[in-house]
Protein backbone atom coordinates (compact mmCIF):
# COMPACT_ATOMS: atom_id res chain seq x y z
CA UNK A 1 0.00 0.00 0.00
CA UNK A 2 3.12 2.74 0.65
CA UNK A 3 3.61 2.81 -3.17
CA UNK A 4 0.11 3.53 -3.77
CA UNK A 5 -0.07 7.63 -5.57
CA UNK A 6 -1.53 9.75 -2.96
CA UNK A 7 -4.21 10.93 -5.79
CA UNK A 8 -5.86 7.02 -5.39
CA UNK A 9 -5.67 6.76 -2.04
CA UNK A 10 -8.88 6.84 0.64
CA UNK A 11 -8.52 8.71 3.67
CA UNK A 12 -10.25 7.83 6.36
CA UNK A 13 -10.46 10.69 9.34
CA UNK A 14 -11.31 8.93 12.33
CA UNK A 15 -11.93 10.40 16.09
CA UNK A 16 -12.65 8.49 19.17
CA UNK A 17 -14.49 9.24 22.74
CA UNK A 18 -13.74 7.33 25.47
CA UNK A 19 -14.90 6.80 28.98
CA UNK A 20 -11.66 6.38 30.14
CA UNK A 21 -7.71 7.18 29.30
CA UNK A 22 -6.67 3.09 28.76
CA UNK A 23 -8.33 0.70 27.17
CA UNK A 24 -6.64 -2.00 29.20
CA UNK A 25 -8.08 -0.94 32.25
CA UNK A 26 -11.34 -1.00 31.53
CA UNK A 27 -11.75 2.14 29.15
CA UNK A 28 -14.44 2.02 26.05
CA UNK A 29 -15.56 3.77 23.26
CA UNK A 30 -18.60 5.76 23.79
CA UNK A 31 -18.52 7.77 20.69
CA UNK A 32 -16.73 6.77 17.45
CA UNK A 33 -17.08 9.28 13.75
CA UNK A 34 -15.25 8.33 10.76
CA UNK A 35 -14.95 10.49 7.79
CA UNK A 36 -13.89 8.78 4.09
CA UNK A 37 -12.31 11.47 0.94
CA UNK A 38 -10.63 11.06 -1.81
CA UNK A 39 -8.94 13.89 -3.26
CA UNK A 40 -10.88 16.57 -0.97
CA UNK A 41 -14.18 14.40 -1.97
CA UNK A 42 -16.21 12.88 0.63
CA UNK A 43 -16.54 9.64 0.16
CA UNK A 44 -18.36 8.08 3.05
CA UNK A 45 -19.18 8.82 6.81
CA UNK A 46 -20.33 7.30 9.88
CA UNK A 47 -20.88 8.95 13.65
CA UNK A 48 -22.69 7.31 16.37
CA UNK A 49 -22.99 7.16 19.83
CA UNK A 50 -22.01 4.03 21.48
CA UNK A 51 -23.08 2.31 24.94
CA UNK A 52 -19.90 1.38 26.29
CA UNK A 53 -21.59 -0.91 29.10
CA UNK A 54 -19.46 0.90 31.59
CA UNK A 55 -20.58 3.87 33.68
CA UNK A 56 -18.89 7.03 32.69
CA UNK A 57 -17.52 9.27 35.70
CA UNK A 58 -18.59 12.81 36.03
CA UNK A 59 -14.58 13.52 35.27
CA UNK A 60 -14.93 11.71 32.08
CA UNK A 61 -18.32 13.40 31.30
CA UNK A 62 -17.18 16.96 31.85
CA UNK A 63 -14.57 16.24 29.20
CA UNK A 64 -16.67 15.98 26.51
CA UNK A 65 -19.90 16.34 27.13
CA UNK A 66 -21.18 12.54 26.33
CA UNK A 67 -23.55 11.52 29.40
CA UNK A 68 -24.09 7.83 30.38
CA UNK A 69 -28.27 8.92 29.62
CA UNK A 70 -27.16 9.83 26.11
CA UNK A 71 -25.26 6.72 25.32
CA UNK A 72 -27.92 4.15 27.39
CA UNK A 73 -29.69 3.25 24.44
CA UNK A 74 -27.60 3.26 21.34
CA UNK A 75 -25.88 0.87 19.98
CA UNK A 76 -22.90 -1.40 20.74
CA UNK A 77 -19.72 -1.55 19.05
CA UNK A 78 -20.24 -5.17 17.66
CA UNK A 79 -23.47 -3.50 16.25
CA UNK A 80 -21.57 -1.03 14.24
CA UNK A 81 -18.43 -3.02 13.33
CA UNK A 82 -19.50 -4.18 10.41
CA UNK A 83 -20.09 -1.00 9.05
CA UNK A 84 -16.68 0.25 10.56
CA UNK A 85 -14.85 -2.28 8.61
CA UNK A 86 -16.45 -1.61 5.64
CA UNK A 87 -15.50 1.92 5.58
CA UNK A 88 -11.91 1.27 6.82
CA UNK A 89 -11.08 -1.72 4.61
CA UNK A 90 -9.61 0.09 1.76
CA UNK A 91 -8.09 3.36 2.71
CA UNK A 92 -5.19 4.78 4.85
CA UNK A 93 -6.09 5.57 8.60
CA UNK A 94 -5.65 9.36 9.82
CA UNK A 95 -6.36 10.06 13.58
CA UNK A 96 -4.52 12.91 15.81
CA UNK A 97 -2.97 11.04 18.35
CA UNK A 98 -3.26 7.83 16.45
CA UNK A 99 -2.05 5.36 19.26
CA UNK A 100 -5.08 6.66 21.32
CA UNK A 101 -7.64 5.56 19.07
CA UNK A 102 -6.19 2.80 17.36
CA UNK A 103 -5.61 0.92 20.45
CA UNK A 104 -9.36 1.67 21.97
CA UNK A 105 -10.09 0.38 18.55
CA UNK A 106 -8.02 -2.65 18.52
CA UNK A 107 -9.36 -3.74 22.29
CA UNK A 108 -12.98 -3.17 21.07
CA UNK A 109 -12.90 -5.27 18.10
CA UNK A 110 -10.83 -8.19 20.14
CA UNK A 111 -13.68 -8.00 22.76
CA UNK A 112 -16.03 -8.95 20.09
CA UNK A 113 -13.86 -11.84 18.73
CA UNK A 114 -12.39 -9.84 15.86
CA UNK A 115 -8.75 -8.43 14.42
CA UNK A 116 -9.23 -4.94 13.58
CA UNK A 117 -8.05 -4.40 9.75
CA UNK A 118 -4.19 -3.99 9.29
CA UNK A 119 -4.33 -0.59 7.40
CA UNK A 120 -1.26 2.09 7.24
CA UNK A 121 -2.12 4.60 9.78
CA UNK A 122 -0.78 8.32 9.21
CA UNK A 123 -0.49 10.75 12.62
CA UNK A 124 -1.22 14.47 12.38
CA UNK A 125 0.18 15.01 15.85
CA UNK A 126 3.33 13.44 14.20
CA UNK A 127 2.82 16.08 11.47
CA UNK A 128 2.56 18.48 13.96
CA UNK A 129 5.32 17.73 15.63
CA UNK A 130 7.87 17.15 12.72
CA UNK A 131 6.61 19.71 9.93
CA UNK A 132 4.44 22.19 12.41
CA UNK A 133 5.43 25.42 14.57
CA UNK A 134 2.40 26.01 16.80
CA UNK A 135 2.49 26.80 19.92
CA UNK A 136 0.92 23.41 21.72
CA UNK A 137 -0.01 20.35 19.49
CA UNK A 138 -3.32 19.46 20.48
CA UNK A 139 -6.04 19.09 18.12
CA UNK A 140 -8.26 21.97 18.75
CA UNK A 141 -5.03 24.24 19.32
CA UNK A 142 -3.64 23.50 15.75
CA UNK A 143 -7.28 23.66 14.19
CA UNK A 144 -7.32 27.41 15.70
CA UNK A 145 -3.76 28.47 14.62
CA UNK A 146 -4.51 27.42 11.01
CA UNK A 147 -7.64 29.12 11.22
CA UNK A 148 -9.65 26.32 10.89
CA UNK A 149 -12.71 26.23 13.70
CA UNK A 150 -12.75 24.13 16.51
CA UNK A 151 -16.02 24.25 18.14
CA UNK A 152 -17.40 21.08 19.10
CA UNK A 153 -13.79 20.05 20.24
CA UNK A 154 -14.02 16.73 22.02
CA UNK A 155 -16.95 15.56 20.45
CA UNK A 156 -15.67 12.67 17.56
CA UNK A 157 -17.45 14.70 14.77
CA UNK A 158 -16.06 17.52 15.30
CA UNK A 159 -12.55 16.67 16.71
CA UNK A 160 -12.78 13.88 12.70
CA UNK A 161 -13.28 17.11 10.86
CA UNK A 162 -10.29 19.41 12.49
CA UNK A 163 -8.58 16.13 11.75
CA UNK A 164 -9.34 15.82 8.49
CA UNK A 165 -8.67 19.36 7.42
CA UNK A 166 -5.90 19.73 8.94
CA UNK A 167 -4.60 16.47 7.21
CA UNK A 168 -5.04 18.20 4.23
CA UNK A 169 -3.51 21.17 5.23
CA UNK A 170 -0.17 18.90 5.48
CA UNK A 171 -0.81 17.11 2.67
CA UNK A 172 -0.80 20.33 0.52
CA UNK A 173 2.18 20.74 2.32
CA UNK A 174 4.05 17.46 1.60
CA UNK A 175 2.57 17.35 -1.97
CA UNK A 176 4.44 21.12 -2.90
CA UNK A 177 7.80 19.55 -1.46
CA UNK A 178 7.36 16.06 -3.96
CA UNK A 179 5.93 13.47 -2.10
CA UNK A 180 3.57 11.44 -4.34
CA UNK A 181 2.63 8.36 -2.29
CA UNK A 182 0.99 7.06 0.61
CA UNK A 183 5.28 5.78 1.21
CA UNK A 184 6.10 9.35 1.36
CA UNK A 185 3.65 10.73 3.68
CA UNK A 186 4.14 7.66 6.32
CA UNK A 187 8.34 8.61 5.98
CA UNK A 188 7.24 12.47 6.82
CA UNK A 189 5.84 11.70 10.56
CA UNK A 190 8.98 11.38 11.61
CA UNK A 191 11.54 13.29 9.61
CA UNK A 192 11.84 16.57 7.76
CA UNK A 193 12.28 16.21 3.86
CA UNK A 194 13.17 19.10 1.79
CA UNK A 195 11.74 20.94 -1.24
CA UNK A 196 12.96 18.20 -4.36
CA UNK A 197 14.51 15.55 -2.42
CA UNK A 198 11.60 13.13 -2.89
CA UNK A 199 12.40 13.64 -6.74
CA UNK A 200 15.49 11.69 -6.70
CA UNK A 201 14.20 8.68 -4.85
Amino acid sequence: MLDIPIEESLFICLDTETTGLDPLNGGRICEIAVLSSRGGRRAGSLCTLINPQVVMTPQVINIHGITNEMVAKSPLFEHIAPALIDIINDGVLVCHNADFDISFLKNEFENIGLKMPRRVILDTLKFARCHGNFSKNRLGVIARELGISNEGWHRAAADAIMTEKIFYYFLNKFKYIGAKTIGDLYSLQTKKITQGEFLYE
